[in-house]
């Protein structure tokens, strides 16, 4: 059995361990609650667009470009989101693990060597470099601010190489945040853009709550329910049957489609930005409570071997008095 002496050292460390798991805690809730702010500023526009697109091509069913144009496979890329710290659960591992995922699909039929790799993150990027892929270029200061400039850029260098042929197909490979309880791994096409699909994919969000708790996941899960039964009578009505569309169609797709494209990568950028958050609040909060327990434990332990002590010394002081 452990001395007190060694008791009271244990705890004093496990104390100090959960003032700075309590102090990580609440740093990332006042940045995921940042992170949140920035998603609710940047859906206005996201909601605008998909207006815009869903109007003018219920209209022409015929609008195509070369950005939605799909193709045999013989290169592809990958866009991968991670953080640059640790100290975030299975955040990090789980993108990881599905990078690898993907790279073995593409390798059993274009090779490792056609799938380019473009980092956003310090721990994806070293993960890459380590696993000999061809890595495109290094993006970690996009992972700790966001910069929708970046990723525009990022956006035109993906669809200039498209475009070209120097590559096939992209995908996204990032956390979608529903909650701050709740955040999906998604892995999703980026070109050629399926706009359908993107503009039917899941856009509920909990914008407003940083309790990573089962009452703020059923809260979104019920939100959800009811949007369902909402959108199950409204259907898409296109604002005019007949668009006049200057100076052609190939025009203004040509520049609709880009900007769709730099939304989902920046969409997927805030995305990652506040998973992370939020995955580390979750697990700072965890590690916390686990300290609580563990001083618990400790305290009870610490005082039985005190009462024991004590014990110990009055039945010595009885023994001696009765001896004399």
């Amino acid at each position: 059995m452990p001395s007190l002496k060694e008791i009271k050292g244990r705890i004093a460390s496990v104390n100090s361990t959960r003032k700075i798991t309590s102090a990580m805690k609440m740093v990332a809730s006042s940045k995921l609650h940042h992170a949140q702010v920035a998603i609710q500023n940047m859906l206005p526009y996201e909601e605008l667009l998909e207006h815009i697109l869903k109007s003018f091509l219920a209209a022409e069913a015929e609008a195509q470009t070369i950005y939605d144009q799909e193709r045999p496979v013989k290169r592809a890329a990958l866009v991968v989101f991670s953080s640059n710290s640790s100290l975030c659960g299975g955040f990090n591992a789980n993108i990881i693990k599905q990078m690898t995922h993907a790279v073995n699909e593409y390798a059993e039929t274009i090779g490792r060597d056609n799938v380019e790799i473009y980092p956003i993150g310090r721990k994806v990027y070293e993960k890459a470099r380590k696993m000999g892929l061809n890595v495109q270029g290094e993006y970690s200061a996009l992972a700790d601010h966001p910069n929708v400039h970046d990723c525009i850029e990022i956006a035109m260098e993906l669809g200039r190489k498209f475009a070209q042929g120097e590559i096939d197909k992209v995908e996204l490979i990032y956390h979608h945040f529903k909650s701050a309880g709740s955040q999906v791994l998604t892995r999703k096409t980026f070109l050629p853009i399926d706009v359908e699909s993107e503009l039917q994919a899941d856009h509920e969000r909990d914008l407003e709550s940083v309790i990573a708790t089962k009452q703020s996941q059923e809260y979104l899960k019920n939100r959800g329910e009811r949007k369902d039964e909402g959108a199950k009578s409204e259907e898409v009505k296109p604002l005019n049957d007949n668009f006049i569309v200057e100076p052609d169609m190939n025009c203004v797709l040509s520049l609709l489609m880009p900007k769709l494209a730099h939304l989902m990568l920046y969409t997927a950028l805030l995305d990652s930005n506040a998973s992370e958050h939020a995955a580390r609040m979750v697990a700072m909060q965890t590690a916390t409570d686990n300290a609580d327990e563990l001083l618990r434990q400790l305290n009870l332990q610490y005082n039985k071997s005190r009462q024991q002590a004590i014990t110990s010394e009055l039945l010595d002081i009885v023994g001696g008095s009765v001896n004399n």
